[in-house]
């Protein structure tokens, strides 16, 4: 009797030709656009799965983060396309797909690194190295975990004075989540400046800060979730992934690798 509902969903959407997708207007993860438009990494992966899956049309539920959820199993919609993180309280309400993104840190040093930082760990052994971060930032404690001190802390307002201090030479590397810093660099335009691509995430308290977002859905609907993951797949494989990724400001660095939603929700 179960497996006969999860499989209606899927045929029930397929015979209305369309699905309602609750989003929080998020940017870059979901969000409408000045002309009305629903867009965002998450609704344009599940716009291509959906498609191939055999529903056409897409229907947002604009919905505040918080009551996502909520409004999931209240079924206002049928999944949720809003960059979710994968966590392991949210993994009793919601059933994950797989990871379609992850975010972690990323630093920025001057052209060719002339320093080799690639890590928290590498500014701590070099004493002299300084690394500019927003006040209040939650990168500071990640610092600090990793042995840097605060006299290598270059405190600044804002990310844009990061930036400035980086072109200044105040500071020898800046450091911010990963979206952010690329489009902070994007913006200053300066190709003096490069962001490290090898750079290796924190581990604080024995865990990396890196986290993982992906669409969720209502718990009975397995059949659904399994045929989105084998689309969401075949997208990774061939590289189509990365390619909506990078039209909102991701790069290869926020792919999400080969982990899974059954690892991070601790099954």
């Amino acid at each position: 009797m179960e497996q006969s509902r999860e499989e209606d969903t899927l045929a029930k959407l397929k015979a209305q030709g369309y699905v309602t997708v609750g989003f929080a207007n998020e940017n870059p993860y979901a969000y409408k656009t000045a002309d009305g438009e629903l867009t965002g990494e998450a609704v344009e992966i599940a716009r291509v799965i959906l498609k191939r899956l055999g529903i056409n049309e897409l229907r947002g539920e604009l919905t505040e983060f918080s009551s996502l959820i909520a409004g999931l199993q209240a079924k206002r919609f049928d999944l949720i396309t809003a960059g979710m993180f994968i966590r392991e309280d949210r993994c009793e309400a919601v059933l994950f797909a797989n990871p379609e993104y992850s975010i972690g840190e990323g630093i920025a040093v001057k052209k060719g690194n002339p320093l080799k930082l690639n890590s928290y760990a590498s500014i701590a052994d070099n004493k002299d190295a300084k690394i500019a971060v927003m006040a209040g930032a939650v990168e500071i404690e990640y610092l600090k975990a990793s042995g840097v001190t605060d006299k290598q802390m270059v405190i600044v307002p804002d990310q844009d004075a990061a930036i400035s201090a980086l072109q200044s030479d105040r500071a020898d590397a800046i450091t911010m989540t990963g979206p952010s810093l690329q489009s902070r660099l994007a913006a200053a335009g300066d190709d003096s400046l490069e962001r490290v691509m090898d750079f290796e995430q924190p581990i604080v308290d024995g865990k990396s800060v890196r986290g993982y977002g992906a669409t969720a859905f209502r718990m009975e609907d397995t059949s659904l979730r399994d045929a989105f993951n084998e689309e969401l797949e075949k997208m990774k494989e061939s590289g189509e992934l990365l390619e909506i990724l990078q039209q909102f400001g991701f790069t290869e660095q926020e792919l999400p690798g080969d982990i899974t939603t059954a690892e991070l929700c601790g099954s």
